[in-house]
């Protein structure tokens, strides 16, 4: 039934899917959470939203942690805004594996949002951030303001509106994830930003090929960011990999994740023209003087050593298909 647009209306569907994905790898969705919304409450950066969408951890975070999620955070918001100025927010983005990830909230809050924002994550993260979004006013409001009816259809894997959709799926199943998104009118012509943050590591390096060939292949004019782990080889490495092994946690794709070199290779052999590959400390290193200021002064750092070797076995890479006239190619961090 139609109601007012100030009054957010949610026409509900049951749902009969079934969620058999790995728990290990979506209990990294809300360790990610979780250290974000503790370093937004230190100061690190601002966002009212992702409170609405994780606790607060009683829990204080190394203060390496913080520093390495705000260079995170910073890196791919800086790479994400100079797709949306090239193509002047005429295109869509699609998150891959978003979790509780608020850009969409900011984008708008920054008058920056692109025709279309989309999600995609597990189906049973996708339950939780929608119960979220409908019990919770500030979350609700901006995605009922931008749409053109007064009424959204919602499941519990779904949710699609005139700006913004989530929906639940398995990017290993790439029948299904085109399916679903086609469903919420995604545009194969429209300039197409892709983002994946730690999530292809957690894919065999089939799966992410198969992954990354499928957004080659569908999308005209396309750029493609992926954070995640470098540099494993190594002896800080394979602590990292041994860690999460004991939390269940198996990294399927850590040999795609040897070098910079090869981050950039695996997106060239799949369809993709450029491809370019930073270590997070490089990201650090270029960070505005005044922003290290004040985040360096949000907390002591007792050993500089364990946040360089954090950031050197993480990184930023993006790559670009298409889209010259757009200048795609010419962006760099």
């Amino acid at each position: 039934m139609a109601t007012n647009l100030r009054t957010p209306s949610f026409a509900s569907s049951s749902s009969t899917s079934t969620d058999t994905d790995d728990e290990g790898v979506r209990g990294t969705c809300e360790d990610a959470s979780m250290c974000k919304r503790f370093a937004v409450s230190i100061g690190y950066w601002h966002d009212p939203y992702i409170q609405h969408f994780v606790r607060l951890s009683k829990e204080r975070k190394a203060p390496e942690i913080n520093r390495g999620y705000f260079a995170r955070v910073h890196g791919v918001d800086q790479l994400i805004k100079a797709f949306l100025r090239k193509t002047e927010c005429q295109c869509q983005i699609l998150n891959l594996g978003a979790g509780m990830d608020t850009t969409f909230w900011r984008l708008k809050d920054e008058d920056l949002l692109p025709s279309k924002y989309f999600e995609v994550d597990f189906p049973m993260i996708v339950t939780r951030k929608l119960h979220s979004i409908k019990v919770k006013p500030f979350l609700s409001q901006p995605i009922i303001e931008l749409h053109a009816d007064d009424t959204l259809q919602i499941d519990g894997h779904f949710l699609d509106s005139k700006r913004y959709a989530i929906v639940g799926a398995d990017l290993r199943d790439l029948p299904e994830l085109e399916e679903k998104l086609k469903k919420c009118n995604i545009n194969p012509q429209l300039p197409t930003l892709l983002i994946t943050e730690c999530v292809l590591v957690y894919m065999t390096p089939e799966q992410s090929a198969n992954l990354l060939k499928w957004a080659a292949n569908n999308f005209e004019t396309a750029m493609f960011i992926n954070y995640e782990q470098v540099n494993m080889d190594d002896r800080f490495g394979q602590i990292m990999i041994e860690n999460l092994r004991r939390r269940q946690c198996d990294l399927a794709g850590v040999e795609t994740c040897k070098s910079l070199e090869s981050q950039k290779e695996r997106l060239l052999s799949n369809g993709w023209e450029t491809a370019s590959a930073v270590d997070m400390m490089e990201v650090y290193s270029k960070l505005p003087q005044a922003e290290v200021s004040r985040i360096e002064s949000l907390e002591f750092l007792d050993e500089m050593e364990l946040l360089e070797q954090l950031m050197q076995h993480y990184c930023l890479c993006w790559a670009t298909k298409g889209g010259n006239e757009l200048g795609l190619k010419e962006i760099v961090y």
